[in-house]
């Protein structure tokens, strides 16, 4: 699918549109995203700031997505466990800014050639219009070669 299509399609999925979370960007290799949560009067919490669920739902689908665009249909990707550390309140537009580089593609794909887990863990960082961190988030992924397409093991 093209990252075009892609960005409006998700864009509709009911999580993210009715948390008000949208992704302003997906670049043409699936290795950049950038995604945006207006502040609303439905995703307020209690004293009219940034509800922390909505902070922490606008960054889960990307970096899964990312890979497996990435790394092709020979590999398993899940999220498995994430953390989020709330820093300041979020009270106007926050955007969070996904990367995915060759460097971390590599070892991923070193590390799971012969069939073993990887957990690979990316740090998101969610901020303000003035740029200030509003909470940041520590999420890791499961990747695992297919076993159709693993690596044997020879042994002499």
């Amino acid at each position: 699918m093209r990252p075009r299509t892609m960005r409006r399609l998700i864009n509709l999925w009911p999580p993210l549109l009715f948390s008000g979370i949208h992704a302003t960007s997906i670049s043409d290799d699936f290795r950049e995203v950038d995604v945006a949560l207006q502040l609303r009067w439905y995703n307020r919490n209690y004293v009219g700031t940034q509800f922390g669920g909505s902070l922490f739902a606008m960054t889960d689908p990307w970096y899964m997505m990312m890979l497996l665009h990435n790394l092709g249909k020979d590999y398993f990707v899940w999220d498995k466990h994430a953390t989020i550390d709330y820093i300041a309140p979020g009270r106007g537009k926050v955007t969070a800014r996904f990367r995915l580089y060759d460097d971390v593609l590599h070892e991923i794909r070193q590390r799971t050639a012969f069939g073993e887990k990887y957990l690979p863990e990316f740090v998101v960082e969610i901020v303000d219009e003035e740029h200030k961190l509003v909470a940041r988030v520590n999420r890791t992924l499961y990747v695992r070669r297919k076993p159709a397409v693993r690596v044997a093991v020879t042994t002499d």
